[in-house]
């Protein structure tokens, strides 16, 4: 098994390969010039990640936890891309305490991209470990940190019925009033997700708060006024 570095530096030298100019330019103006772009769409890079997992495996324990931190020191965005998808072929082995590196993450280099991405991987570890759930998304609440507080509302995305609607709508509650424009979002998308399972609990909850801002009504009643 390559080290850490060395892993990083045959994914870098593959990446720079096969980027576009052209097409780099055009990713980093919709991601605002925060990052650096080779120029690779999701299925050429994920393409070529497959090819470094075939040839040289996927990092394990401490291993994992340095590439991922290497690729997010990285300036090129398809590098911190790589690390959250190994990361997420990694997850089902990964101990409770993985929690912590997830969180790290998702307060490195923030954007919607990779939050929301390790916020979904999140919601898997807890599915795991349930009993993480409270405690963690409780810290993340306090933390003051909007990409940590998003995550708190949007782990479970995927959860469906599974949904905790009591912490679901705590927390919505609690972030209300905030004029961060990813936390309304946020807070609309996990409703509109819930909807699609409970409908009639989110009409109700968007009906009785009326101090919802609108972004957040509006998302989360999306779904419905469609059907």
């Amino acid at each position: 098994m390559l080290s850490p570095e060395q892993y990083l530096t045959q994914v870098k030298s593959r990446f720079l390969e096969h980027g576009n100019p052209d097409t780099a330019e055009g990713q980093m103006n919709y991601m605002r010039n925060q990052f650096a772009f080779y120029g690779l769409k999701a299925p050429q890079w994920m393409a070529l990640a497959r090819q470094c997992y075939q040839e040289h495996g996927i990092p394990q324990g401490e291993d994992l936890k340095t590439l991922a931190r290497l690729c997010f020191e990285d300036d090129y965005r398809e590098i911190q891309f790589f690390a959250v998808e190994t990361v997420q072929r990694a997850l089902p082995r990964q101990p409770e305490d993985f929690i912590n590196l997830l969180e790290e993450l998702i307060t490195t280099k923030s954007w919607w991209d990779t939050v929301d991405w390790l916020a979904k991987l999140a919601g898997a570890h807890f599915l795991r470990y349930p009993h993480l759930t409270r405690p963690v998304t409780e810290r993340w609440m306090q933390s003051g940190n909007i990409w940590l507080q998003r995550s708190a509302m949007i782990f479970q995305l995927k959860y469906k019925d599974r949904t905790d609607a009591e912490l679901l709508f705590s927390y919505i509650l609690r972030l209300n009033g905030s004029k961060e424009f990813f936390i309304q979002k946020g807070a609309g998308w996990a409703l509109r997700e819930y909807s699609k399972t409970n409908p009639e609990a989110v009409r109700r909850f968007v009906q009785e708060n009326a101090t919802l801002a609108p972004l957040t009504k509006r998302e989360a009643l999306k779904w419905m006024n469609r059907q």
